[in-house]
C-alpha cells in the first residue's frame, strides 16, 4: 500500500502544464511491458482496447470482474504507476461508482478515468449528477489512504453528430470541468477537443491539469504543450495500430502459394 501511494504521488507530479505526460494506452500485460520498454513514465489502459482484446464491445460490455482481473495482471507486469479507464464507473448510483473505485485500488491502480456520458448511447449525464458520482469516488479513494488520481472525462465534444468547436461547447465544458474539480477530481479529460486556441482557453479557465486525446485532427505535441496541456493520451489508437500490423503480417503469410 505504501508503494502504491508513492506511485500515486509520482503519477500526479507528472501532470505539468506545457510539459505534458505522454500516455500510449495499453490493453494487457504484454502491451504494458512493450510500452514500458519504449520509455513510458506511466501506464494507462484504454477501455475500448481492453474490451476489444477480450472480445467485447466498448460501453461497459466487458464484465467488471474481468476488467479488474486484467488490471491486476497489468499492475503485476510493470513497475510504473497504472491508471485504469473505468468508463462511466459501472453503475449510475454514486455508491456503485465508489465500489468500482475501491476494486480498482485493490487491484493496484493509482488513478482512473471516469466519464460523464451514459455507456448505452454516449449521451451526457446531468453535470450535477456526475459531480455527485465524482464526489463518491473521491471519498472512497480517500478512505483507502491512496492519493488516487481521478481524471474526470467530459464528453461534450464527443456528442453526435460531432458538434463544431464553438463557444457554446467550450462554455459547457468549462462549466462541467469546474463542477468536477469542486467535487474532488484531480484532472479534466476533454476528448474530441482539438482546436489549440480553445484548448488554451480551457486550460486558463479550469484549475486542474487538462488531458487531450491524440487523434486525426489534433495538432502536434509541441502545439498542445504550448496551449498548456498537462497530459496527452492515445485512446484506442495503439490497439488499432497493433492489430493492423498483425493483420498485415498474416496477410503476407497467407498470400504465399505453393509452387506447382
Amino acid at each position: 500500500m505504501t508503494d502504491q501511494a508513492a506511485k500515486a504521488r509520482a503519477f500526479k507530479a507528472l501532470h505539468v502544464s506545457a510539459n505534458p505526460l505522454l500516455l500510449f494506452n495499453v490493453w494487457d500485460a504484454g502491451s504494458t511491458q512493450a510500452v514500458e520498454k519504449a520509455g513510458a513514465r506511466a501506464i494507462a489502459t484504454g477501455s475500448w482496447s481492453v474490451a476489444a482484446a477480450n472480445g467485447y464491445a466498448d460501453g461497459e460490455k466487458l464484465p467488471l470482474e474481468l476488467a479488474m482481473e486484467n488490471l491486476a495482471r497489468i499492475v503485476a507486469a510493470t513497475s510504473l504507476p497504472v491508471s485504469v479507464d473505468i468508463e462511466s464507473g459501472y453503475g449510475d448510483a454514486p455508491e456503485l461508482v465508489a465500489q468500482t473505485v475501491r476494486k480498482a485500488i485493490a487491484a493496484g491502480a493509482i488513478g482512473c478515468n471516469l466519464e460523464d456520458s451514459f455507456p448505452a448511447d454516449g449521451s451526457l449525464r446531468p453535470a450535477e449528477a456526475q459531480a455527485a458520482r465524482i464526489g463518491a469516488a473521491r471519498q472512497a479513494a480517500d478512505e483507502t489512504g491512496i492519493p488516487f488520481f481521478i481524471n474526470a472525462r467530459t464528453d461534450v465534444f464527443f456528442q453526435k453528430p460531432m458538434p463544431e468547436h464553438d463557444e457554446t461547447m467550450l462554455k459547457e465544458t468549462v462549466r462541467r470541468a469546474n463542477l468536477y474539480a469542486a467535487a474532488g477530481a484531480d484532472g479534466i479529460f476533454a476528448p474530441g477537443l482539438a482546436d489549440p486556441k480553445l484548448i488554451a482557453r480551457l486550460v486558463q479557465a479550469v484549475p486542474l491539469p487538462i488531458n487531450i486525446m491524440i487523434g486525426g485532427t489534433t495538432p502536434a505535441f509541441d502545439v498542445l504543450a504550448g496551449a498548456g496541456v498537462a497530459r496527452l493520451s492515445h485512446g484506442p489508437s495503439p490497439y488499432r495500430m497493433a492489430m493492423k500490423a498483425v493483420e498485415d503480417a498474416a496477410r503476407a503469410v497467407f498470400a504465399w502459394t505453393p509452387h506447382a
